[in-house]
């Protein structure tokens, strides 16, 4: 049955095909050149940017020995080293008269540090001084041997029984000094004199200052000995004698 012009045009738009002209086609064809441009710029961009792995890449240049962290190891000294460099490191910690006790500690023992052990005294020093100012006996008895215990101990109990309180304050440590080194068997002795100052007050069970002040701070030289069994796997010391000189 033939069809005439009035029947396509009754037809609805969507059902009808018209055959793309030539100015279409150009179109889309220089649409998917566009694209495919641009996905090809977009890949050497990637590329540049991630690389490529092959197994051969450059690998980073290891700091050179100026830029590495400085990191100290704590060597033992060879046997036979007694230790001679270390003493002479360590001058103004250790009198004259002292040297000869340092080089026969530091062979006896390689671990012997004589600016570590003198920073430890001076601890120590402020640590044992602060606790018999407030009667903490139980620091005291871990720092002490049971001789000088036994006398801060007593003198805690009578300075209680007065009903007296010491306000005292470590202002500094002058200087602290090794004045001689004993070695009796296993056990090293140490001792040190401490100059420094000291403001001190003490007080009544009323709470009013009897003695001291502390604006006007009091130059102490104590003497103090350290001992330890340089055999032994404990690396503390322990305070085995007290004196002051004048």
């Amino acid at each position: 049955m033939p069809h005439n012009a009035s029947s396509y045009l009754n037809m609805p738009v969507n059902m009808l095909m018209f055959p793309p002209t030539r100015p279409e086609i150009a179109d889309k064809v220089y649409v998917i050149v566009i694209l495919a441009l641009v996905a090809g710029f977009l890949a050497l961009r990637l590329y540049s940017v991630l690389g490529k792995r092959t197994g051969h890449e450059q690998q980073p240049v290891p700091p050179q020995a100026e830029d590495r962290p400085k990191v100290t190891v704590l060597q033992p000294r060879p046997v036979g080293d007694t230790g001679g460099d270390s003493v002479r490191l360590a001058q103004g910690l250790i009198a004259p008269e002292a040297e000869t006790g340092v080089r026969a500690l530091i062979a006896a023992d390689r671990k012997f540090d004589v600016p570590q052990f003198v920073d430890g005294a001076k601890s120590a020093y402020r640590m044992v001084l602060e606790a018999f100012w407030r009667g903490d006996r139980k620091e005291l008895e871990w720092l002490c041997d049971a001789d000088v215990y036994a006398s801060f101990d007593a003198a805690i109990a009578s300075r209680e029984a007065d009903g007296h309180t010491l306000e005292n304050r470590l202002v500094r440590i002058d200087k602290a000094q090794i004045s001689n080194v004993l070695i009796e068997g296993r056990v090293a002795s140490v001792v040190l004199r401490f100059d420094a100052d000291i403001a001190a007050i003490t007080r009544d069970k009323d709470g009013t200052i009897i003695a001291g002040s502390m604006t006007d701070a009091v130059s102490t030289h104590d003497v103090w000995t350290f001992s330890r069994d340089i055999r032994s796997a404990d690396p503390n010391w322990k305070l085995t004698e007290t004196d002051e000189e004048a």
